[in-house]
This record gives structure tokens, C-alpha cells and sequence, in this order.
């Protein structure tokens, strides 16, 4: 868990700042560029559930704004209040994801105890993609 801790604190900072009044379920996330560069993103709920956002894509929209296109990792932390739980992307986060990151793109989850460590290909695999279109 050591290797992971400033990845892991930027994105429990980064939680700290998630709007989550439905749900109450706050997520952030922290995702790193291929040259070490973090990028945050946390939560943020709609009334209107459907323009609700990840904390993932947040984070990844940020990256790719700001001209990234090449990562490595990306740390995710949510949980109720205190009680943090490993907090897996959801098929939307997963599929936007496959879209810009490759399929060995480090997932890397906290739940206020321990790691787990997975990838993107393992959670999503055979990933839609523009190859698909061909």
C-alpha cells in the first residue's frame, strides 16, 4: 500500500470535493499520465440522475482538455461518510476509459484498508471500441 499512497491521497483529496446529495456516495479519483502528472475528478450528482458524472470521467475530461493522451493509472476512492468500500467504475466510466486509455491502464482501488490493484482490460473486456466500426 505504500507504493500507492500519494496516488491514493490525491484521490481522497479529491473526494473531499464531491457533490453527492442523493446518493451520498462520494467518489474521487486520481488519474496519472504516462509521465507521472495527476489529474483529480470527483463526483458530482444531478437531480436529474442521467447528468449525473463519475469522478473518472471528471478526472479523464480533465486530462484530455488539457491536451494528455497517454496513461498509466488511476486510483478511486468512495465509500458513505467514512466508511470507504472499494468503489469498482461503472460501465460508463469503464467504456469511456477503454476509449482513451489502453487495456493494461492500472485500476487501482482503496477502501480505507487495503489495495486491490486490476486493469481496465479485466474489467472490461472485449471493450467496444473504433476498431469495432470498421
Amino acid at each position: 500500500m505504500e507504493k500507492y499512497e500519494k496516488i491514493i491521497s490525491l484521490a481522497l483529496m479529491a473526494r473531499e470535493k464531491s457533490y453527492a446529495p442523493y446518493s451520498h456516495f462520494n467518489v474521487g479519483a486520481c488519474l496519472v499520465t504516462s509521465e507521472g502528472k495527476a489529474y483529480l475528478g470527483c463526483n458530482i450528482e444531478n437531480a436529474s440522475y442521467g447528468e449525473t458524472v463519475c469522478a473518472e470521467r471528471v478526472a479523464l475530461f480533465k486530462a484530455i482538455s488539457e491536451g494528455e493522451k497517454s496513461f498509466s493509472s488511476i486510483c478511486i476512492v468512495g465509500g458513505k461518510g467514512d466508511n470507504l468500500s472499494f468503489a469498482y467504475p461503472c460501465g460508463s466510466c469503464r467504456q469511456v476509459l477503454w476509449e482513451h486509455c489502453s487495456g493494461d491502464l492500472a485500476v487501482i482501488l482503496y477502501d480505507g484498508e487495503g489495495v486491490e490493484i486490476t486493469t481496465l482490460e479485466k474489467l472490461l473486456p472485449n471493450g467496444f471500441s473504433k476498431n469495432n466500426l470498421k
